[in-house]
């Protein structure tokens, strides 16, 4: 029996999600449930791999099993697909396994062609719809099927709209619309060379492979990516009977939550258009209206969707986003689906849905996306300057938090802009998906049209940055980069605004902002996430504001504090100099004496903020050619400063150059040679731990040996570490407990971590140097060639910012294993920046990790991922 690649909406169900994809699993549901949903098929996501493994084709066998579904459908509605006198028009949608908001592509009315378009005027009496709906679809499957850009047929509209004297595209008649019909096959002949195609089975098969070709265009591989979403999956298409929102004004469309997106309230909110298509809503091209006031047009469609609504909410335990349309007075559910909320929401949903019973607070876990707290721990705008600033506008508070940069209008500027060290405010009349880069490296994002479910609105959310939509009140000039505000007042690109995306103000400058508060939803969540995880979450500082930060943050210890950063302050690096430049042993030690009470009193510091949680001290690390300058000028200068020639200095200087200095003389390899730099930090760990402990602490300071590749390095550094530490014991007379361990961040420490274990009585994988040595990659160089390397598919994902759980995860889980069976009770972590990403947390959770550290801003969401890895490690 051959592979089914076809289902019915009335043959499938949820439960088959990974194989129909998230849009098709809620139709065939929904069907299930009997609620009125405009029948169809789907094709699956195995038949969008087939189609890649076949050189992006549909094969004979697929195409056979979409022809027996649409005739089978045209059963069901009892309509004739091509036929003039009772056509069967059908929308043809992505739907993949998750949720892709604006990624994908979608093409309406189809099935219509020159003769169709007439007996659909005859057959509902209205040649005005008839012709609109036509050249929506001559529109969308030029633009999505045969990239003719949809701007070309907006200008055509724009330039009749202008000849008529209208606003709006409601106001053309029916001889307009068949003027633009015209016009729009004459520019496709144009652009294309041959006629609109007027086969409507043509027009399916290619509006298929579209959709599966958007699956792998640059907009839906960057959403992937920045979403952790696999390339693998691929998309299903939904083929869905056409109901239309456009036959007059006992007809709309429109798109609802179950709940208040932006704040959580359980409120229905949503918007709606009479007379219009859905792609009129999302697209921002007229401004919809509150969804409240659909009961006073049509009531009785009012009532029967706050009735289903309810249904859907209950029956998915979740906040719906659900697409419907009226036609002529009779409702019908579109889609359905687990709406994409903000952080703010998310939290209150996930707390609200646990008291009210509909679902246990391991569950609630899964209701958040740990990346979007990230937008809860920002800043906001300080008051104080917020009420000195001026408002220029005000648009829609599409989706909430604040944000301040310089003005750019194209995605590709506000790239450029902020790969350059600058903020940025991306502001568009409206986005659309190919926006999505500008989007993602934005402070914040302003259009000048669209409703509360616009694309920008919509992704903004998701990606929880600040956006206000639909400021019309703005002109803004793409072309010549510049927008005029209320007053006349023009901002050219480059100037700065802040956005305030809880109330929908814009002003016309910088606005200062403060650190964010959490309280209310966000402790009472992140209680529960700490009762259900195991794996413990510390951060990476190495000064006692950021530790406090962490603490704040609910971080429990600091799994990396690096030494180095304390050394280029003002007042020590004449003192680090003054170490490096010395001929003799006596001479080092005199410099670094100078440094070891401040090196005590950094500790001290940091000792007091982690109020008693463990703190991990990475000795000195990098090559000591960094604390030097390297320009002749900058030489000179510091040479005179320090008393010595520039030729001694800039001998110095060249004698510590290297070709290849992250492989180094740095890590162990320095103590090796200058051991009195590590004994001269040990003093200072131990110093300040039996200070702080003198005054009530209880902390044991963790000293950590950085770059070990081979057991007998780990001992001789260990060694002068331990004789240092013990001799600082006895002299105080205290009693002291203290650790000394390794990072694991060299390949070959990795494979022999048995013998390692010998000695480290702990291991702290620092997987960015881990990363970078495994693929051999330097990661300040490797941004120049991955942008190629994801293009042309061999990465999915940067490895530096996702862990490579194959080779590196790999040699992690097997020094872990070969650790513990050396010594049981070795502590285990991660303190790259790994340590803050979901997947890879999970992880680490997986591979029995205690802890993972990450830096301050990032300790809540690892403490969600970690909780989030003992619930689906449940199921």
């Amino acid at each position: 029996m051959s592979q089914k690649y076809v289902y019915l909406f009335s043959e499938a169900d949820a439960s088959m999600k990974n194989l129909i994809g998230g849009k098709g699993a809620n139709l065939a549901e929904m069907t299930r449930l009997g609620f009125p949903v405009p029948q169809g098929f789907t094709v699956s996501t195995e038949a969008c791999t087939k189609y890649y493994e076949d050189g992006e084709m549909i094969n004979a066998e697929i195409m056979a099993q979409i022809e027996d579904a649409l005739a089978k459908t045209e059963e069901i509605v009892g309509k004739k697909f091509g036929d003039v006198n009772n056509p069967f028009l059908v929308s043809v949608r992505s739907g993949a396994r998750v949720s892709m908001p604006g990624m994908m592509d979608t093409i309406l009315n189809l099935g219509l062609n020159d003769q169709v378009v007439k007996g659909l005027a005859d057959l509902t009496g209205n040649e005005r719809f008839a012709y609109d709906s036509y050249r929506r679809f001559i529109q969308m499957f030029s633009d999505v099927v045969m990239e003719v850009p949809k701007s070309k047929f907006e200008r055509l509209i724009d330039e009749m709209k202008e000849a008529k004297g209208v606003q709006m595209d409601t106001e053309l008649d029916a001889n307009d619309l068949k003027e633009m019909v015209e016009k729009f096959k004459a520019l496709f002949k144009q652009e294309k060379g041959f006629d609109f195609p007027q086969e409507p089975k043509q027009q399916m098969f290619e509006s298929v492979k579209a959709v599966f070709r958007s699956w792998d265009n640059p907009r839906a591989i960057v959403y992937r990516r920045m979403n952790d979403i696999p390339g693998d999956w691929g998309t299903a298409v939904n083929v869905q009977a056409m109901v239309f929102g456009n036959m007059g004004e006992d007809s709309g469309t429109g798109v609802a939550f179950t709940r208040d997106p932006s704040t959580g309230e359980k409120t229905l909110y949503g918007e709606f258009l009479m007379n219009a298509q859905g792609e009129d809503v999302v697209a921002g091209i007229r401004t919809p209206q509150p969804i409240s006031q659909l009961e006073q047009i049509m009531p009785d469609a009012y009532k029967e969707f706050v009735d289903i609504a309810n249904k859907l909410e209950d029956h998915y335990r979740d906040m719906q986003d659900m697409e419907f349309t009226i036609e002529k007075g009779k409702l019908y559910f579109l889609q359905t689906r687990n709406g994409k909320r903000t952080a703010f929401a998310a939290l209150k949903i996930a707390v609200d849905l646990v008291s009210e019973g509909m679902i246990s607070k391991e569950q609630a876990m899964l209701k958040v996306e740990p990346k979007q707290l990230d937008s809860l721990l920002h800043p906001t705008f300080e008051l104080e300057a917020l009420k000195a600033a001026a408002v220029i506008a005000k648009g829609l508070p599409a989706s909430p938090g604040a944000a301040a940069g310089q003005v750019y209008f194209t995605a590709n500027d506000a790239v450029a802009a902020s790969e350059s060290g600058k903020k940025v405010v991306l502001v568009r009349l409206e986005t659309s998906p190919e926006d999505i880069e500008g989007m993602g490296v934005a402070q914040g994002i302003l259009t000048a049209r669209g409703g509360m479910t616009s694309h920008a609105a919509v992704v903004a959310r998701g990606m929880g940055t600040c956006c206000v939509a639909g400021c019309g009140e703005i002109k803004i000039n793409e072309e010549e980069k510049f927008f005029i505000d209320v007053n006349g007042k023009k901002y050219n690109e480059g100037d700065f605004i802040s956005l305030d995306g809880s109330t929908g103000n814009v002003y016309g400058e910088a606005v200062q902002t403060q650190e964010a508060e959490l309280t209310g939803d966000f402790g009472t969540f992140m209680a529960w996430a700490d009762e259900i995880r195991t794996l413990k979450v510390r951060t990476n500082a190495d000064a006692p504001k950021d530790a406090k930060t962490a603490i704040n943050f609910g971080a429990e210890g600091i799994g990396l504090c690096r030494t180095e950063h304390m050394f280029f302050e003002e007042d020590r690096i004449p003192a680090v100099r003054e170490m490096i430049v010395a001929k003799t042993v006596e001479q080092r030690k005199k410099a670094l004496d100078k440094l070891l009470p401040m090196q005590r009193g950094d500790f001290e510091g940091i000792f007091k903020a982690m109020q008693g949680f463990p703190v991990t001290i990475r000795l000195l690390d990098p090559p000591l050619h960094e604390f030097l300058p390297h320009s002749d000028g900058d030489i000179k200068a510091l040479a005179a400063e320090m008393g010595l020639t520039f030729e001694e200095l800039k001998e110095t200087v060249e004698g510590l150059q290297e070709f290849n200095p992250m492989l180094g003389h740095r890590g162990c390899r320095l103590a090796v040679t200058y051991p009195e730099i590590a004994e001269m930090q040990a003093r200072a760990i131990i110093e300040a731990a039996i200070n702080v402990n003198k005054a009530g602490m209880n902390v044991v300071p963790e000293i950590m040996i950085p770059l070990v590749g081979e057991i007998k390095e780990l001992k001789y550094v260990k060694d002068a570490v331990v004789k240092t530490a013990d001799a600082v014991i006895k002299e105080s007379g205290a009693a002291l407990e203290y650790k000394v361990g390794t990072m694991i961040e060299v390949p070959r420490a990795a494979l022999t971590a048995d013998e390692i274990a010998t000695e480290a009585e702990f291991f702290s994988f620092g997987t960015n140097d881990l990363t970078q040595m495994t693929f051999g990659f330097s990661r300040d160089d490797a941004g120049k060639f991955l942008n190629d390397y994801y293009d042309k598919k061999v990465f999915e994902s940067d490895p530096f910012a996702k862990l490579d759980q194959t080779g590196v995860g790999k040699l992690v889980k097997m020094s872990a294993e070969l650790g513990k069976k050396t010594r049981p009770d070795i502590k285990l972590g991660i303190c790259g920046e790994h340590g803050g990403d979901p997947a890879s947390v999970e992880f680490c959770h997986n591979v029995g990790l205690d802890y993972v550290s990450c830096s301050p801003y990032r300790v809540p969401i690892a403490r969600l991922a970690a909780a989030q890895a003992v619930v689906t490690n449940k199921k």
